[in-house]
């Protein structure tokens, strides 16, 4: 009984000792910087936005126009005379922050 309560002890120790050592791995990991920003913007462009707009924002965008009007458009729609229309991506889920990357990344990919 004796020998069981210590290796019981012992075993108790190890697994303390793997979970203290595990959490200072994750509290000091650096954090995931595999994609920047401008990466997810990239990503969330092609998803969502290229098949009207086209690869370099050359197709139905005005980057001449102020950006808070274009964020607006973003998260609200438009519904132009004839179709096609202009989603509201804020119905979609999209946030205010992510549709003013994405009017950045418009003005930013768009030839001039």
């Amino acid at each position: 009984m004796k020998g069981l309560i210590v290796r019981l002890r012992s075993g108790l120790l190890m697994f303390a000792g793997v979970m203290l050592a595990a959490t200072f791995l994750i509290v000091s990991a650096p954090a995931r910087s595999a994609t920047t920003p401008d990466d997810d913007t990239a990503a969330l462009y092609k998803t969502k936005c290229v098949a009207c707009h086209g690869a370099t924002a050359e197709k139905k965008f005005d980057a001449t126009k102020a950006d808070d009007g274009l964020i607006q458009l973003v998260l609200k729609g438009k519904k132009p005379e004839k179709p096609p229309n202009m989603p509201a991506f804020e119905e979609r889920g999209l946030t205010a922050d992510q549709a003013k990357a994405l009017v950045a990344y418009m003005k930013s990919v768009k030839p001039a």
